[in-house]
């Protein structure tokens, strides 16, 4: 039919138009961050939810690696979704085989597309099984490979015959080719007990196929080394090394009349991997590199690990509030340098070296600094350790979100409580909260009866601005980031009145609800010829103006007792 004729003769004819555009007002505040752990993938975001799904990605800390991990974990007592980067060190690197080519090097696989990049080049090296990550946790895996063959002695003899349920044989991808026993059975042991008790199965595979392209029944692969490198969570495999481990034609396509039996067990120990105990500053700002793009890793809040020296915690604090201006849609919560709060015994040195350390800092709306360190147990490794509490600020901030608004203050007794620790590394008193509330440092204090409790809702800037205080800065990145959103809907529209009052239109309401939800006091939406004139049509450009009147927080609070002499009434004393 041609355009604007949809019928030469009667006809009903029906079109359909999407007017039903809307901004999407769901509020899911996620946090983000980057640590130094024991295991886990480098240089690419994982989600988790909870501290089992932490340990899970990134192992459960030794003693190097628990500052970072109980940071990480502190967040999740008040938030299900956080964003972690595993920190790569200059010295990290990947357990392997130990029998590989004698030219082989160390090596250092980051994550999934690493391994992709690079398995040609381990199998060259005659690399069977390397550790899924960098860390020394690999050195205490071992993999059995129990071949098929005619007697099936291997598998009688084999120490972990019962976790299987038969022995292996011949598939029937195989049977179907006129090939034999191409099946094995792989098992993954923790020798040393550094993911489960020592000894243990930490995973298996049985009937797989050393046969390229073998298939399972319903079509899904079953060749061993797609089956390990798609399901294991402990070990890639390379390829099949020198004919000692695997019959030779392992890894060739299955032929007619290829037998594939062994009937020894192939046992390979795992070794080399390495740790890095203290990551440099710049090994950090490398992991929060991967947080950079706010099209791709979607966050609110974000959270700084603590640096053993000032100097290091300024570098990393003021690169990451970089990134966040860059952004302009998360908050950056920091804590002082560890060097600045633990071992030192006065408070008011603590207190002094807080001020000295975050002057330092970039100011900026993007920054919530803190005062503190926090005591908590470490379950793990059975002692007491004290950690950053800006992980625990950052996660009110998104208890607050959550349980009320993004612009609501975090701070105070209602909502600002420091949760699961056992002390702080120095309260305040009212004198050094002053101090600190004055350059725009937000106290973490036990106040009597209110308990560990933020107290403060500053932002990092010393000039007044309504951009000053936390629920400001909460208010507008949250509608920035919802409203700029919309507004690529009406990317490649026509700049006219149609398309200006559908923005206001959708716009408006939401403004009323978020005052309706005692957001702001008040607002104007500006979309029409008065900003989007001849000359900014004609650029093809689309202006829209929105002024907000942010609600405030209380900070100070005056009660006035008057004693009045018994004769005078109370409009005498008013003056109404």
């Amino acid at each position: 039919m041609a355009l604007g004729v949809p019928s030469s003769s009667p006809a009903v004819v029906i079109k359909e138009v999407d007017a039903s555009a809307s901004i999407n007002t769901a509020a899911t505040t996620i946090g983000a961050s980057v640590g130094n752990f024991r295991w886990g993938p480098m240089d690419t975001p994982v989600t988790v939810a909870n501290e089992t799904e932490l340990a899970e990605t990134f192992g459960t800390p030794d003693d190097t690696h628990s500052v970072d991990f109980h940071t990480a974990a502190y967040y999740l007592k008040y938030a299900d979704n956080l964003k972690m980067v595993r920190v790569q060190g200059d010295d990290h690197r990947n357990a392997y085989d130990s029998d590989a080519n004698a030219g082989a090097s160390d090596t250092l696989i980051k994550n999934a597309d690493d391994w992709e990049a690079g398995q040609a080049g381990h199998d060259s090296d005659k690399h069977t099984f390397i550790a899924r990550w960098a860390g020394t946790a690999g050195n205490t895996l071992k993999i059995e490979v129990c071949p098929a063959d005619a007697n099936d002695s291997a598998f009688d003899g084999w120490a972990y015959k019962a976790n299987f349920d038969a022995a292996p044989g011949t598939s029937s991808y195989a049977s179907d080719r006129n090939a034999t026993r191409d099946e094995v059975h792989v098992a993954v042991i923790d020798v040393n007990g550094e993911f489960a008790t020592r000894g243990t199965v930490l995973e298996k595979f049985q009937f797989v196929s050393v046969g390229k392209g073998a298939k399972n029944t319903d079509g899904s692969t079953n060749y061993i080394l797609d089956v390990i490198n798609n399901g294991s969570e402990y070990v890639w495999m390379a390829g099949f090394g020198d004919a000692s481990k695997f019959d030779a034609q392992a890894g060739d396509a299955i032929d007619s009349g290829v037998d594939y039996s062994r009937n020894t067990i192939t046992s390979i120990t795992l070794k080399n991997g390495r740790d890095v105990a203290a990551p440099t500053v710049g090994n950090y700002q490398g992991a929060f590199d991967e947080l950079e793009d706010e099209v791709t890793v979607d966050a609110d809040v974000v959270f700084v690990p603590s640096m053993s020296t000032s100097t290091d915690a300024k570098t990393l604090v003021n690169d990451v509030v970089a990134t966040a201006k860059d952004r302009k849609d998360i908050i950056v919560a920091a804590s002082p340098s560890r060097a600045s709060i633990v071992g030192v015994n006065s408070a008011a040195t603590m207190n002094s070296n807080v001020i000295t350390e975050a002057a330092g800092y970039t100011y900026s709306n993007y920054l919530v600094a803190d005062n503190n360190f926090l005591k908590v147990y470490d379950k793990y490794n059975d002692k007491y350790i004290q950690i950053p509490a800006c992980s625990s600020t950052a996660g009110i901030m998104t208890a607050t979100a959550t349980n009320a608004a993004p612009w609501v203050s975090p701070a105070g007794g209602r909502r600002g409580n420091y949760l699961g620790i056992t002390s702080v590394a120095y309260s305040p008193t009212k004198a050094q909260r002053d101090a600190l509330y004055k350059v725009g440092i937000n106290p973490v204090a036990n106040i009597p009866g209110q308990g560990v409790i933020l107290y403060g809702d500053k932002t990092h800037i010393t000039r007044q601005s309504a951009f000053s205080r936390i629920n400001v800065r909460r208010l507008f990145t949250t509608l920035e980031k919802a409203i700029g959103e919309f507004a690529k809907q009406s990317l490649f529209e026509l700049n006219d009145e149609f398309t200006r009052a559908e923005f206001v239109n959708n716009v408006e309401p939401l403004l009323r609800e978020v005052q309706g939800r005692r957001g702001i006091t008040d607002f104007r939406v500006v979309c029409d010829e008065t900003n989007n004139t001849a000359s900014v049509v004609d650029r093809n450009e689309f202006v829209a103006s929105i002024f907000i009147k942010p609600a405030r927080s209380i900070n100070f609070i005056t009660l006035n007792f008057v004693a009045t002499r018994s004769g005078a009434t109370f409009e005498e004393v008013v003056g109404t």
